[in-house]
């Protein structure tokens, strides 16, 4: 019997694609928008939410019975808000540059609709394995959207994939630029990163059609 059974399996592989936080639920556009200009910036905000989301669906599931109704809203945002600070000042001590360049993007990560979500409509209801598992399949369906997006944004606003220049040098002219290439400084630009994931669900929808509403 292997470590996960199909119905747990799918807690992950379904975020990943049929039911994907942003493309599916249109959740977290915000930080996909804003931050995705960088692809070094995309994985670590992914890897920031899938540590806080993961962990986070953790405590509130061990937590589940012991949380008054009436207050449940604020006892969730008491534990996400103490691991978005653990996040924060784990990345200002160890990446100091980059916590500027996402600034106020992972205090943000407080209000992430997908993570308050989580927690209402899963940790709330399931053991910690079983939300252990959401959290980690759910951040790693945002994590996919916002590498995706990271990716073409660098490639094609700056000719760089994580600070290294791969499609030559745009002063001197080498590589694709001494055929006359240019970059597309549009793609540095937030409604550009709208656009590419309104591609990306295009791409998605056209490759599954029960994903189409009526």
């Amino acid at each position: 019997m292997g470590l996960l059974s199909k119905k747990d399996a799918k807690l992950i592989t379904d975020p990943l694609a049929d039911n994907n936080p942003i493309t599916i639920q249109v959740l977290g556009i915000c930080s996909a928008l804003a931050i995705t200009a960088q692809l070094k910036a995309s994985i670590v905000m992914a890897i920031s939410v899938m540590a806080v989301l993961g962990i986070g669906n953790v405590v509130i599931s061990l937590m589940r019975n012991i949380i008054p109704s009436k207050i449940r809203i604020i006892v969730q945002l008491v534990v996400v808000a103490a691991l978005v600070i653990i996040v924060d000042q784990v990345l200002k001590a160890f990446s100091y540059e980059l916590s500027k360049t996402l600034s106020v993007f992972v205090g943000l990560i407080i209000t992430n609709c997908i993570i308050m979500g989580r927690f209402e409509a899963f940790a709330l209801g399931n053991g910690p394995w079983r939300s252990f598992l959401d959290g980690i399949g759910n951040a790693a369906g945002y994590g996919v959207i916002l590498i995706i997006v990271g990716f073409f944004r660098e490639l094609l606003g700056s000719g760089t994939l994580l600070g290294f220049k791969v499609l030559g040098d745009p002063i001197e002219k080498t590589g694709l630029y001494s055929i006359g290439y240019e970059n597309n400084g549009f793609m540095l630009l937030s409604p550009m990163a709208l656009i590419v994931v309104g591609i990306i669900i295009w791409v998605q929808r056209s490759r599954n059609k029960d994903l189409i509403e009526d």
